[in-house]
C-alpha cells in the first residue's frame, strides 16, 4: 500500500470515527430532548395555576430583549411568604421596598407550579449579579423559585415539575444545560466585613439544587468571572459547584451556627438583615441589624439557630425550648433543618393528630400553631403496669423527655407535678440520642 492510499483509508477512518461520535452525541442530545414527553409538557402546562392577577399593580412591567439563562432559586421561606413576597413586594418594618415581579414561576414542595407573571417581562430576581462578564442578569433571565431553604433538601415533585418546566422554557428560547444556574452562582457583592473585594456568595440560594435530579447535564467547570478576575471566588460555593467530583456532603449545611457554620455561610448577604433573627442558645431572639451592636458578630455563640426571612420577631415561646411553634413565617424547615421529614421530628396538628417527619407529604399545608419537636422517639402510651420510669428510666423526670397530655399539652418531665396521677392517655417522648 502506497502513502496515498495509506493517508486515503486513514481519512476514510476518520470520516467513520467522526460520524460515530456524531451519531453518539446526536443521539445523546434526541435522548435528553425526550427527557419530558409532549404529553409531560402538554399536562405540566395545563395544571400551573394562575397567579398574574395577584402582581403588585406598582410593579412596571418591560418586555426582555433578550433571554441567555434561567435561573433556579430557594425561596428561604415557607409557599406563603414566598407568594406574598414575589407578588406582592419585599417590605422591611412595614414599608415597602419593592412592587413585587421577584420571579417567573414559583413551585411549591409537593410540585405545584404558579405563574407569578408572563416569561416575555423582566422579573426582578437576581438583584446585584454577573456571569460571564454579563451584569444585571435578571435582565436576560427567566427566573423559577423553589420554596424551601438552601440548607434543606428539595422534594423530588419539585424537581420533576422544574424539569419539565426548564425543558419547555429550553425548547422556547433555544438554550442548553450550560444556560441553567442558580442564583448563588450568578450573584456576586461588594466589599463587606466579610470580603475585601467583590466577590462571588452574595447569595447562598439553591445551592443544594441538584442538576441531575431535575434531568440536566453538567454545566459549567469554572466561574468565567472569577477565572478573568472580575470577583474573588466563595470558597464554599467553589467547592460545590467546581471542584471534581460530587460536592462533599457536608457542604450543604443546617442554619445552625457551628465552628464551621457561619452567619455568612448561612446567610449570605442577609446575614445583617433586620428580617434575619438570630436565637441564642437561651432562646433570646436578635434580628440582624442589631446582632453587631448587641452581642457582636466575633462572638456569635455555636448553636444559635438563624431564621431567615423573617416577617416580624415571632413570639419566643414559640421557638424558646424543645416545643417549637409553626406560625408567623416560621416553618418547619426553620426550626429542623435537615431534620425535617425524620421520623424523630414530631408535628403535632392543631386538630389532635400526631405525625412524624416521614408521614408527612404536603409540606405546603402544614397548619399554622402545629406545635413540632426535633429528635425525639417515641410515642410511647403509659399504662399502669408500664409508668415513665419502666419506659424512661430515670431520666422520666428530665426537662428533656416530654408528656403529651389528652388535652394536647406538652408538659417536660421536670415540670410535672405528680406521675402517680398521670391522666389515662398519656404519651412520653424520649430524647433520641438518649
Amino acid at each position: 500500500m502506497n502513502v496515498k492510499q495509506t493517508m486515503l483509508k486513514m481519512g476514510s477512518l476518520r470520516c467513520c470515527v467522526t460520524t460515530a461520535l456524531f451519531g453518539i452525541i446526536l443521539l445523546g442530545c434526541l435522548e435528553a430532548a425526550e427527557a419530558f414527553s409532549a404529553k409531560d409538557r402538554t399536562a405540566f402546562q395545563k395544571s400551573i395555576i394562575d397567579r398574574r392577577k395577584q402582581l403588585h399593580p406598582r410593579f412596571k412591567k418591560a418586555v426582555r430583549k433578550n433571554t441567555k439563562y434561567i435561573i433556579v432559586h430557594t425561596s428561604e421561606a415557607g409557599l406563603k411568604g414566598t407568594l406574598r413576597t414575589v407578588s406582592k413586594g419585599k417590605s422591611v418594618r412595614g414599608r415597602w421596598r419593592t412592587y413585587g415581579g421577584h420571579a417567573h414561576y414559583v413551585i411549591a414542595r409537593d410540585g405545584r407550579t404558579y405563574r407569578i407573571m408572563e416569561k416575555k417581562y423582566e422579573a426582578d430576581h437576581a438583584g446585584l449579579s454577573m456571569w460571564d462578564g454579563q451584569t444585571d442578569i435578571s435582565k436576560v433571565s427567566i427566573g423559577i423559585e423553589l420554596v424551601g431553604y438552601h440548607y434543606a433538601e428539595l422534594t423530588e415533585k419539585q424537581y420533576r415539575s422544574v424539569g419539565i418546566l426548564i425543558h419547555i422554557l429550553q425548547r422556547v428560547y433555544g438554550l442548553d444545560d450550560r444556560a441553567v444556574l442558580t442564583h448563588s452562582q450568578v450573584a456576586y457583592g461588594n466589599p463587606n466585613r466579610w470580603f475585601k473585594k467583590v466577590h462571588r456568595g452574595r447569595k447562598r440560594c439553591a445551592k443544594n439544587f441538584n442538576r441531575a435530579k431535575a434531568g440536566l447535564g453538567p454545566a459549567w467547570a469554572f466561574d468565567p468571572d472569577v477565572v478573568a478576575g472580575r470577583l474573588t471566588a466563595d470558597p464554599e460555593l467553589a467547592s460545590i459547584y467546581y471542584a471534581r467530583g460530587p460536592a462533599p456532603a457536608e457542604l450543604i449545611r443546617s442554619n445552625v451556627i457551628t465552628k464551621t457554620n457561619s452567619a455568612w455561610a448561612i446567610a449570605g448577604e442577609d446575614y445583617n438583615s433586620p428580617k434575619t433573627l438570630y436565637q441564642l442558645p437561651g432562646g433570646r431572639t436578635i434580628p440582624g441589624d442589631r446582632f453587631g451592636s448587641r452581642v457582636g458578630w466575633n462572638r456569635m455563640p455555636e448553636r444559635t439557630v438563624v431564621l431567615l426571612n423573617q416577617e416580624k420577631n415571632p413570639d419566643e415561646e414559640k421557638i424558646r425550648g424543645p416545643i417549637k411553634t409553626i406560625s408567623d413565617g416560621l416553618t418547619a424547615w426553620d426550626f429542623a433543618g435537615l431534620d425535617y421529614n425524620k421520623t424523630t421530628t414530631f408535628y403535632f396538628f392543631p386538630q389532635g393528630r400526631i405525625k412524624n417527619g416521614k408521614e408527612i407529604s404536603d409540606w405546603d399545608e402544614l397548619p399554622s400553631q402545629t406545635r413540632m419537636i426535633v429528635g425525639y422517639r417515641g410515642p410511647y402510651k403509659i399504662t399502669s403496669r408500664r409508668p415513665p420510669i419502666k419506659i424512661a428510666g430515670l431520666g422520666f423526670k428530665n426537662k428533656e423527655t416530654l408528656y403529651l397530655f389528652p388535652n394536647s399539652r406538652i408538659v417536660s418531665g421536670d415540670s410535672v407535678k405528680d406521675f402517680r396521677r398521670l391522666p389515662k392517655g398519656v404519651l412520653l417522648f424520649l430524647p433520641a440520642a438518649s
